[in-house]
């Protein structure tokens, strides 16, 4: 099977954040199937990687001067400390937990009904040890019931074809609450509701490329592009802690 170029991915990108659609375009040249494929990546690692730098790219050179210049004119302070760098939470909890709230649904919205007040709970309870628990209950329950799924009946159709033409409002809402959840990244006294907007910028573009992600490869692949992510900039922070300490 050919693989697709990485610009025509992104060609693709911009088609799917102009009319978002359920429809596959891209195709799995790894041999899986099925419950399967929501789960296992459907390229190379590289191909995630790529998306990954694409998203460092856009944020700090489109979005990064005009972030920063509201940040300076808010007065707010972000709550990541870079002496305290959250390796858990960017590499390994917000990306699952981020992604199975706001994006799973999306292909199998039936399903997120029943888990996404669960991890709304954990979301809500941070690091306990019970939380992280639930959550590897909760996918082992998913993947249990996208093994064992029958096909829908009558209703169930109805009901799908509904959700494929409201899918664009849906798939809409979800980027803003994922970058709406972000504006929490900082502390503030009293902030308009534009800056607000403008702080958030890169968490909406991020969003909409994760989004896309998912629905053509999987969530499995969002998982991970978020993990690839979240690690830049922690791994430029550390680099340049490392370089001050050499230097003192």
């Amino acid at each position: 099977m050919t693989v697709m170029r990485f610009r025509d991915e992104f060609r693709l990108f911009f088609s799917f954040v102009r009319r978002p659609s359920l429809k596959r375009e891209v195709k799995h040249a790894t041999p899986v199937s099925g419950w399967m494929a929501d789960w296992w990546p459907s390229c190379k690692i590289s191909r995630l990687l790529a998306w990954a730098a694409a998203l460092w790219l856009i944020n700090i050179v489109a979005l990064g001067p005009l972030v920063l210049t509201v940040f300076e004119m808010s007065g707010a302070t972000h709550r990541i400390s870079v002496h305290n760098l959250p390796w858990f939470q960017a590499l390994l909890w917000a990306p699952i937990i981020e992604e199975m709230l706001f994006r799973f649904g999306l292909r199998r919205p039936l399903l997120a009904l029943l888990v996404v007040p669960v991890l709304i709970y954990v979301f809500l309870n941070g690091f306990a040890w019970w939380a992280s628990s639930l959550i590897v209950c909760v996918m082992l329950m998913l993947i249990w019931s996208m093994r064992h799924a029958r096909m829908p009946s009558g209703s169930g159709w109805n009901w799908l074809r509904t959700y494929r033409w409201s899918f664009p409002v849906v798939m809409h809402l979800s980027v803003l609450g994922f970058a709406g959840l972000h504006i929490h990244n900082y502390e503030f006294v009293d902030l308009p509701a534009w800056m607000m907007v403008v702080l958030v910028l890169p968490q909406w573009v991020t969003g909409l490329a994760l989004c896309w992600i998912r629905v053509q490869r999987g969530i499995g692949a969002a998982i991970l592009v978020h993990a690839f992510f979240n690690a830049g900039p922690l791994a430029v922070a550390w680099l340049a802690l490392q370089v001050a300490g050499d230097a003192i």
